[in-house]
């Protein structure tokens, strides 16, 4: 048993009979026993690669180490040296809690994170206690025997034992560009991609005892950040510079009039710390992590969070027909008979050409249509080639009880015909009844058969008919409803993806894909984008054009959601905007796709849409507030210092100021938001000029405030301070709600609870600290707290009211849901 645990040389294995390898690996073709299987993964451990963990301690450490941790511990280095104890103990709090807030967050996220990976793991079908049963790769020891098929990502290094031929795509591992044929006794690695063919190997390593795992040559997809990513980011930049211009131009000032350079460092340095974004990355992970997990309730489990913001913008969902849009659950019709007796003849044929435990639903179908819903006694199986989509055709070799050759095969019909070579008045028959049945909705499926050495004779034509999924004409509804363009992409022919299209109202413009992308077909004078984004769906298509249709309606300036299920259709799952592999995708269709459903049909897809919109919101409404804040703050204490040569807030205030308001923004990750009815992007114009506004009008507040606490009732400065203090952070919550909502903050959609609590509770704590004072700050009355509540309520109002007007005129000015480019080509278009 120790030697199923040992490291086997590749060139051993490869010169090994399959006899002997099993026979070291103590295994046979019909594999282990469930008992044997775990004694040996407790023994040899999972089959996986070893992930490299951070320990808590140092996740919490990188908190420290940083630009922004190194502005925070600068301004309590230099609050030590001029021996500003309350602020040096106030800024080392800010450090800690920003710290604590992030790790926090992040230990969330990537909790969150792993509780999918464990929902995406692989599969593999493997045979215990002799029967075939599919489990997680991780599960797989040496000596399991496995079979793999097109689209199947290789869980283990394997060697052949069985079946006649597989092509397998390892550039990821060798560099190599072409797919490699690999027959009977030779070995294929893991993480190697099958292209074609089915066959049957022994598990000889697994794990770290690899191919990969020895050469460490995984595959890391770089997830590219997204567009709205890049605008949250760029925001980020641009607040911080914006802050440091500021910062600049009031120490210069501040230095020439004389103030001690030390204090003013310290508060320049301190006035910057809580003027930029310190947690935006925490938000944007919280935001992203728990979109993911609400998505994951609704059977779609995001592989890139990023895609999440991407699945807002879509507007053009591309769907495959069979299994999404359909029932793919194939029943068998009238059949045409030709060469065959009788109906059971070619029913028998077929099934001869088929495989009955490959979870093929063609393959199902035909057997269920025997009497037995097996293969009768009396025939041997000498060979069998399986479907695939450039030969589009199966075939099986039989020996009959008399020991005679029969070969039968089974495929799209014209390939079936042309197969066989049939004369004119034939060829016109089978033809007229392929387009009766197509008219009618239904598929054809070719059967052909030829004993010995013969020509293959046309046994005859069988009909299958695939219903539409129950929900699939409401779900569509819906996805218009939400400014989804629906387009059903199917290698059926023209006739039934129009049959299908008109019933579940997507359309019967259907197009050849083929007619579209050849040169000599196209219409004159129209653009090959223009063309596809004018077709309801297309007919006849290949890999190769689905990625020409995504990449074609992305050159119309759409963003485009692709389905796909198998191998060939990873580069349109890569190039769309979302590739999303649909319920039962092969292994390589969701290793390339951002989002995986976990159930039938399309309506998930729309809810993950209205899931991904209200994220998007929440994201908006952060960025609006966190450039509204930094106006409010910096341009106001700048403004103000350089106006009246006075601080009009300590350096402490501002920190608390810090406290006060980075718990409430970390809560709008849970915030309740609505759905936009169509498409969202990122539109930085509105955002800076909805923000600006609101910053402007805060900062006139705050001006105002200012003004009447000084030359109105006279106050002292402390005093002053405190009011501008209280007013900052009574409004500063006032801010989040507001930028929230595009209507009025104080109607529905109604702010999560949580948010509400939190503002509360922090309104709370700045009301207390300001009647109380703790030494922090000068005490002030409960009436002249209850006058600034009311003054930063009533703004509160006011500045909802700037905000509302500006939104209006940005209404009237363009559509909000294109970019100015689209809406352009839009207008244009329709000139006469």
């Amino acid at each position: 048993m120790n030697q199923t645990n040992q490291t086997l040389d590749v060139k051993a294995v490869a010169a090994m009979s399959a006899e002997a390898l099993l026979q070291v690996l103590h295994s046979t073709a019909n594999g282990l026993t469930q008992a044997e299987a775990a004694q040996r993964l407790a023994q040899g451990g999972s089959n996986s690669l070893p992930e490299q963990h951070i320990s808590l301690l140092m996740r919490l450490l990188r908190y420290f180490w940083g630009p922004i941790p190194w502005m925070i511990e600068v301004a309590a280095l230099l609050s030590a040296l001029v021996r500003h104890w309350p602020d040096f103990i106030i800024i080392l709090l800010l450090l800690l809690f920003n710290a604590g807030i992030g790790f926090w967050q992040e230990f969330k996220a990537s909790s969150a994170l792993d509780a999918l990976k464990k929902q995406l793991a692989l599969k593999c079908r493997v045979k215990r206690d002799g029967q075939w049963a599919q489990i997680d790769t991780a599960q797989l020891v040496p000596g399991d025997v496995v079979r793999v098929r097109l689209g199947d990502i290789l869980p283990a290094d394997l060697k052949l034992i069985e079946g006649d031929y597989l092509s397998v795509d390892q550039s990821a591992l060798t560099g190599e560009s072409l797919p490699v044929s690999r027959k009977l006794g030779e070995v294929v690695y893991s993480g190697s991609i099958a292209k074609q063919g089915e066959m049957v190997g022994v598990v000889y390593a697994t794990g770290v005892n690899t191919y990969l795992g020895k050469t460490a040559q995984l595959v890391q997809k770089a997830g590219a950040v997204s567009h709205f990513q890049k605008a949250v980011l760029n925001i980020g930049d641009y607040l911080i510079y914006v802050s440091l211009g500021l910062v600049a131009i009031l120490v210069l000032v501040e230095l020439h009039r004389g103030l001690p350079w030390m204090d003013l460092l310290q508060f320049a340095l301190i006035l910057t710390v809580a003027s930029i974004p310190v947690a935006m990355p925490a938000v944007l992970s919280v935001t992203m992590a728990l979109g993911a997990l609400a998505l994951s309730k609704e059977k779609a489990i995001v592989s890139r969070l990023e895609s999440i913001e991407e699945l807002a913008a879509v507007d053009v969902l591309c769907s495959d027909k069979t299994g999404t849009l359909t029932q793919n659950k194939l029943t068998l019709g009238d059949p045409l008979l030709l060469a065959a007796s009788d109906a059971a003849t070619l029913n028998l044929h077929a099934a001869l050409a088929s495989q009955p435990d490959n979870g093929d639903a063609i393959d199902q179908a035909v057997y269920a249509a025997l009497p037995t819903q097996t293969t009768p006694a009396g025939y041997t199986a000498a060979g069998f080639t399986p479907f695939d989509p450039v030969g589009k055709r199966s075939e099986g070799r039989w020996a009959d009880a008399q020991g005679a050759l029969l070969t039968a095969t089974k495929g799209a019909p014209q390939v079936i015909l042309d197969l066989c070579k049939l004369e004119a008045d034939a060829r016109s028959k089978a033809d007229a009844w392929i387009n009766a049945q197509a008219a009618k909705g239904l598929r054809t499926l070719g059967v052909a058969s030829k004993t010995g050495d013969d020509a293959w004779q046309l046994d005859g034509l069988l009909s299958l008919f695939d219903p539409p999924r129950s929900d699939s004409k409401q779900t569509i509804a819906d996805a218009r409803s939400h400014g989804l363009a629906v387009k059903m992409v199917t290698g059926d022919n023209v006739a039934i993806a129009r049959e299908i299209g008109g019933q579940l109202g997507i359309g019967t413009h259907i197009v050849a894909a083929g007619d579209v992308f050849d040169a000599d077909k196209q219409q004159p004078g129209v653009s090959l984008a223009d063309q596809i984004d004018a077709a309801d769906g297309f007919a006849q298509v290949f890999p190769e054009h689905k990625y020409g249709i995504v990449k074609a309606l992305q050159d119309a300036g759409h963003r485009v959601a692709m389905t796909g299920d198998g191998v060939n259709d990873a580069p349109a799952l890569k190039q769309a905007d979302v590739g999303i592999a649909v319920s039962g995708a092969t292994d390589a269709a969701r290793a390339a796709a951002a989002l995986i459903l976990t159930a039938p049909g399309l309506s998930t897809i729309v809810k993950a849409v209205e899931e991904a919109r209200r994220i998007f919101e929440r994201m908006n409404s952060y960025a609006i507030y966190r450039i509204t804040e930094t106006i409010r703050i910096m341009v106001f204490v700048v403004a103000a210092m350089l106006a009246y040569n006075f601080y009009p807030i300590t350096a402490v205030m501002i920190i608390l100021l810090a406290f006060f308001n980075d718990v409430p923004i970390m809560t709008i990750a849970y915030d309740h938001t609505k759905a936009d009815a169509q498409p969202v992007r990122w539109d930085m114009r509105r955002v800076i000029t909805v923000s600006t506004v609101m910053g402007l009008t805060g900062t006139a507040g705050s001006f105002l405030m200012l003004y009447l606490a000084l030359d109105w009732l006279h106050l002292p400065i402390p005093k002053v301070q405190t009011y501008i203090f209280l007013k900052m952070a009574v409004a500063g919550h006032f801010t989040l709600f507001v930028s929230r909502t595009k209507g009025k903050y104080w109607e529905k959609p109604y702010p999560a609870p949580i948010m509400v609590w939190s503002a509360l509770l922090t309104k709370a704590a700045a009301t207390l600290l300001c009647a109380w004072g703790f030494g922090l700050v000068a005490p002030i009355s409960w009436t002249e707290i209850a006058l600034i509540w009311a003054y930063s309520i009533i703004w509160s109002v006011l500045t909802d009211w700037a905000k509302r007007l500006v939104y209006k005129h940005l209404d009237h000015t363009a559509p909000r849901h294109l970019d100015f480019l689209q809406f352009m080509k839009r207008r244009v278009s329709k000139l006469p």
